[in-house]
């Protein structure tokens, strides 16, 4: 098939859905699938680079740090796009790259597939603390975005019943997003002694420490503040908290770091590379993180094929993934999170029983199973459409 990918964010940006969109387009190549990907351009114009067309776009990071809004006019790119005749088009995002999906979908008659990767309910302290869009109104923008695809694919069941109690009358198949476990897996111990040894020496790290990591977007909906509150109401002298990433927090996260006792022992690292991010894995002894607004956390599978226990907030969208007693634990306060905390980093037969639990899980959520799902339901994406229009054409003909 011919597929086109659309999306809001793509490469050299790191979040959630780029991640998703490179595994897929990876897995669709695998495939004998020829992929092209529709972005927004940041540099004034559209552009085309390799398969990856970059649409013309304007500034709106008022409205939510670092989006954009596409304009449509005069671009010969979407002509090309429209004269390669993809069978399907993937959307990714809701806003700006929907529309064109909706338009280049439209004059071809094809099926729009859609992925729901953000929960918008957790996202309202970006437009108004006073008037916050709430339940309702993220109902009804879910409601009309969605009626407009053939098929809807959510990364969780948490998210699936989020979009039926929305009143959502599309179908909707729960595929999680697969990871390459080939980035973290253990190609040798040597290798993951160098990279462990390599980022704890970097941040003056010393021997024996047990290093919680914290590794996303620093935005306020992921809770990282209270990670930092209760490292810092724990006051350990032989734990140290790893912080890899950047966003529009970092400057608070920061200030609230600096207020705790054991701030000496607070690291932030600033943006690294995907490629990079594999040596932080593997620098960590736990995993942690306090978000309630992931749809999946695509991080949490990271760091579990990579042998760490997870330590998170209790959610839906960690149901089957997070286990008690396994490979981690789901706390819900404080001093959940710091009896679990202390018994992992004190027991080391206890940590590589749920390092192995870890792995374990991380092998159920490979990237070639992602790839499989997704591409059955383009075919029932496609099988719909046809169905749909063979009846149309039936009432045409007895009218």
């Amino acid at each position: 098939m011919r597929i086109l990918i659309t999306t809001d964010w793509y490469e050299p940006v790191i979040n959630g859905v780029v991640t998703s969109v490179l595994t897929l387009k990876r897995e669709l190549v695998k495939r004998g699938h020829e992929v092209r990907v529709a972005t927004l351009s940041d540099c004034g114009h559209s552009y085309k680079k390799d398969d990856v067309y970059y649409m013309r776009s304007v500034d709106i990071s008022r409205i939510y740090p670092g989006a954009r809004a596409v304009c449509f006019p005069g671009s010969s790119l979407y002509e090309e796009l429209i004269e390669w005749q993809p069978d399907l088009v993937h959307s990714q995002c809701e806003f700006s790259s929907f529309l064109i999906a909706r338009k280049i979908a439209g004059e071809l008659g094809i099926p729009v597939v859609h992925t729901y990767h953000t929960v918008y309910e957790d996202y309202t302290h970006y437009f108004s603390a006073g008037r916050p869009w709430g339940r309702q109104a993220a109902a009804w923008f879910s409601r009309f975005i969605l009626e407009k695809t053939d098929f809807v694919i959510a990364p969780t069941a948490k998210v699936k019943k989020l979009l039926e109690s929305y009143g959502v009358e599309r179908p909707v198949a729960v595929i999680p997003t697969g990871i390459r476990l080939e980035r973290f897996l253990p190609v040798s111990w040597e290798q993951v002694d160098e990279d462990r040894n390599r980022i704890r020496e970097q941040y003056g790290i010393g021997e024996g420490r047990k290093v919680l990591l914290v590794l996303g977007r620093l935005a306020k909906e992921k809770n990282i503040e209270e990670i930092i509150s209760f490292f810092g109401q724990m006051n350990r002298e032989d734990m140290e908290l790893l912080i890899v990433g950047d966003g529009p927090y970092r400057k608070e996260l920061e200030e609230l770091a600096d207020l705790q006792k054991n701030s000496c022992r607070i690291h932030f690292t600033g943006m690294v590379s995907p490629e990079e991010t594999t040596a932080y894995y593997r620098a960590g002894d736990m995993f942690v993180s306090a978000s309630r607004s992931e749809t999946q956390g695509i991080t949490y599978l990271e760091a579990l094929s990579s042998g760490l226990p997870v330590i998170c907030r209790k959610d839906p969208c960690v149901e089957g993934i997070v286990k008690g007693n396994e490979n981690g634990f789901q706390y819900e306060t404080y001093e959940e999170f710091r009896d679990e905390i202390l018994k992992i980093a004190g027991d080391t037969a206890w940590r590589n029983f749920l390092s192995a639990g870890a792995v374990r899980t991380g092998l159920e959520f490979g990237a070639g199973q992602f790839g499989e799902k997704v591409c059955a339901v383009y075919a029932a994406a496609l099988a719909g459409r046809r169905c749909r229009m063979k009846l149309c054409m039936k009432r045409a003909a007895a009218s």
